[in-house]
Formats: structure tokens, sequence, C-alpha cells
């Protein structure tokens, strides 16, 4: 999952919005990070092992071309995203250009953020990166994005014809794994192990 899977899968459970899109950020023990965001750290941490071991996911990463297979399971996320706005009206009461802004404002108004987030929520809330995955032309730029952030771009070749191709095959995987990790934020984020919100 990416940025806004992770925030819609913060908001639906009640955790924290900037914890969870945190988690791409923090390295290292839970312990080591501020009290106030670990709770989204663990849970961003979580949401992606089960994205990762999810059989229908592993199947989509599969379908790329060989040359695209290493960068398939970040390819998988944002194509996600692609898919969760797109569809937003149907997982989400709230428009997609509120909840965007209510996501930046929060975000912005929260303390001790990584630093690598910091710099880039600015950008982030300009080209309102979150709303932007609606449209085909704002899921590519997010790609050609990420892939100039990421220190071999060249992996990325052809990524946007591949994902183009692949447009059913990543609405089904989507649609049959999403509402899971849906359900199963939700009733993780009641079970909460209370040594993870501790001092």
């Amino acid at each position: 999952m990416n940025f806004l899977a992770h925030l819609h899968l913060a908001d639906i459970s009640n955790t924290s919005l900037a914890g969870n899109i945190a988690g791409d950020f923090c390295r290292g023990n839970i312990a080591h990070h501020p009290q106030h965001l670990r709770q989204g750290i663990w849970l961003h941490r979580k949401i992606d092992t089960l994205t990762d071991n999810d059989e229908s996911v592993k199947m989509l990463r599969a379908q790329f071309p060989t040359p695209l297979r290493r960068v398939a399971p970040i390819l998988v996320d944002l194509a996600f995203d692609h898919m969760l706005a797109r569809y937003w009206d149907e997982y989400h009461h709230q428009p997609l250009k509120q909840f965007s802004q209510r996501c930046y404002q929060h975000l912005e108004a929260t303390d001790e953020l990584p630093n690598t987030l910091q710099t880039l929520l600015p950008k982030m809330r300009h080209g309102d990166w979150l709303s932007s995955y609606a449209n085909k032309l704002g899921f590519h730029q997010a790609v050609e994005g990420v892939s100039t952030r990421l220190s071999k771009p060249e992996l990325f070749t052809g990524a946007t014809k591949a994902l183009t191709k692949l447009d059913v095959d990543v609405e089904i995987a989507f649609r049959t794994f999403y509402p899971q990790l849906m359900a199963y934020c939700r009733r993780w984020s009641r079970e909460t192990p209370p040594e993870y919100l501790l001092d």
C-alpha cells in the first residue's frame, strides 16, 4: 500500500494518520519513535507484511514483465492507491478532495514527523498527490515521481505501459484483497497490545 491507502486504513481504524504515513519513513524498534506515532507505525508494518504475503498480490506481481519484477511491489502499491482513489466513494463516506485536505492539515500539525516526511509534505500538498491518484495522468506522474526518488530510476522503464496492460488484473486483485485488509485494520486497532503505546 502507498500513501493514500495507509491514510485511509488509519482513518477507518481510528488510528493515527500521521503514524501510519510515518511508517514509510521510520526504521528500527518501535520504541525508538515518538509515542504518539507508535501505534500507526506498527499498523503500517502489519499492513505491509499482510500485503507482501497475500497470494492474490503475489500473483499480480508475477504478471509484470521480467525487467520490472524487482520494482513490482512498488508498482502494485501505487496501482492499489490508484484503484482506491478511482473508486473512492465505495470505500469512504467523505469526498476524496476533503479527505486529502484533512490529511495534509493533520500531518502539518503533527510534531516529530520523520525529517524526510517533513521535507516531502509541502510537495505532497502543493501537488495534491492524494487526490491526483484518481486519474490516469496523476497515477503515472506518481510512478514517475517514485522512480526519480530512487537510486536506479531505469528499473521503472516501461512501468506505465505495463500497468495499463494489467489494469483489469490490478482491479481484481485490489477488490479481492483490500476489503480483507480493511476488516483486519478495524479489528487490529481494537486489540493493539498496550506495550506499543507506552513510553
